[in-house]
């Protein structure tokens, strides 16, 4: 098995030689997260019945990719993931972080650097703006996990846009301090991110910086300002009143976005600034939302939870207009951004100037945003989702894919599904009578995922 697991690990984190880049010449980073956004919730991205053109600008003037997914088809785990740059199991954080502990299933391991604090080490000023979902409390608040600067939401979703609550919990901080601001929450997280974007102008661009923007919407509840339901009401004559909804705040997010990206352009930061675009996980159907043709939605292993949509701006690196099919996950986003802020990878682990602690799963994309390359080495996406109720008990749910080969349990209780991706991207027919061996292999490589998994606790520890 250790011979097995050595290979697994070459294959994940395949070569790389990062070229160093002079802190001069680091870009800012700009990481934007919307939450249980579609895969076809985007004009881009085929949406026809709604209008994104901000959103839509980013993969205009830079790449656009198609075989992009989640780390799993819920929120904490995803977030953990790309903050990790490893499975989200691995971080302690399989499952969606709640406020009441019987229903909460991760605890964000204590052994991790995340991404803003391995970025300190490039000299890199690290903010967090909107929601967070990766820990209520200390330790794992973001001031502690290496952001020098959060305005937001610590909780997942919000019982209401206007009054900021989650269980009649108020998780509104500016930094450690429990505010209460007026305002549709989207409005609010997008003027924060231009109040520091500004700041950074003003302060003269000394040293480049992270912002990581994640946003609320369009998690439900579903609760867009009046002006855009009115708007695509009057634009969609054939439209029902719950996909209408659903579309207006996803319009009002793309409004949100626009005003983040026309105040890097007034304050001159956007050719020195590198913007990513993306979602934490599908769109969820019972809202309304489009996940192309996929199949299922956000809660679920099938690609329809899983695969969402990103997009890449980097003014003179990345070709504008240009697309990407390469098999990609969000924590390739740690070893990518970190290797644009100058780190180096080789055979996946650290090298003497790499600045975290953990052995990553991910792997960079860096040469897929230059054009030097199209593809990646083949390798391992494994996918899981802890959580309870009478679906899931406790237990988890899995999925892996190996090229063109998908397994999957969609839940605890159900059976194992084996699917060729290649010629069935809709995942209509099981093939795990028909093609046994490649099945094996499948199920195999996927237990060793969940052997490694189960080494970290998903609770905090007893005092």
């Amino acid at each position: 098995m250790m011979i097995l697991r050595s290979f697994f690990i070459f294959l994940v984190t395949a070569v790389f030689s990062a070229i160093m880049i002079e802190a001069a010449e680091r870009p800012n980073i700009v990481v934007i997260l919307a939450d249980d956004l579609g895969y076809g919730d985007l004009s881009i991205y085929g949406g026809t019945d709604v209008r994104t053109p901000n959103i839509d600008s980013l993969g205009i003037a830079g790449m656009k990719f198609s075989q992009f997914r989640a780390n799993c088809c819920v929120c904490s785990p995803s977030r953990a993931a790309l903050l990790s740059g490893m499975y989200p199991d691995r971080t302690g954080v399989p499952g969606v972080i709640r406020t009441h502990a019987e229903n909460s299933w991760g605890f964000l391991s204590q052994n991790l650097t995340l991404l803003p604090a391995a970025l300190k080490n490039y000299g890199y000023d690290n903010a967090a703006i909107g929601k967070w979902h990766l820990g209520l409390e200390s330790p794992n608040t973001p001031n502690e996990r290496g952001f020098d600067f959060f305005h937001g939401f610590l909780g997942d979703m919000m019982d209401d846009y206007y009054h900021h609550r989650r269980h009649d919990q108020n998780y509104m901080r500016h930094n450690k301090e429990t505010i209460n601001p007026n305002g549709h929450a989207t409005d609010l997280f997008s003027d924060w991110a231009c109040d520091y974007l500004r700041l950074r102008a003003k302060e003269g661009n000394k040293k480049p910086f992270f912002l990581y923007l994640a946003y609320n919407a369009p998690h439900a509840p579903i609760q867009p300002p009046q002006e855009f339901l009115d708007r695509v009401l009057k634009r969609e004559n054939q439209i029902n009143e719950k996909r209408a909804k659903l579309i207006a705040l996803i319009e009002h997010l793309d409004a949100g976005i626009g005003r983040v990206l026309q105040t890097l352009k007034e304050t001159e930061l956007e050719q020195k600034t590198l913007v990513l675009f993306t979602s934490d996980n599908g769109g969820d159907l019972p809202a309304g939302a489009f996940n192309g043709q996929h199949r299922g939605g956000k809660t679920e292993m099938y690609e329809g939870g899983l695969k969402i949509p990103f997009l890449v701006r980097w003014t003179n690196h990345v070709a504008p207009g240009s697309q990407s099919e390469t098999q990609a996950v969000l924590m390739d986003l740690f070893p990518t951004i970190l290797e644009i802020a100058g780190a180096k990878f080789e055979n996946g682990n650290k090298s003497a100037d790499a600045s975290f602690v953990q052995r990553i799963d991910g792997v960079s994309l860096l040469d897929v945003l230059l054009g030097k390359t199209d593809s990646l080495p083949l390798r391992n996406l494994y996918f899981v989702r802890r959580d309870g109720g009478i679906p899931f008990g406790g237990k988890t749910s899995n999925a892996l894919i190996h090229g063109e080969w998908k397994i999957l349990q969609n839940t605890p209780f159900s059976p194992l599904e084996f699917y060729n991706l290649k010629k069935d991207p809709l995942e209509t027919t099981d093939l795990k009578t028909e093609s046994p061996q490649e099945f094996r292999k499948s199920l195999n490589q996927m237990m060793l995922h969940i052997q490694e998994g189960g080494q970290v606790p998903w609770q905090p520890p007893i005092n």
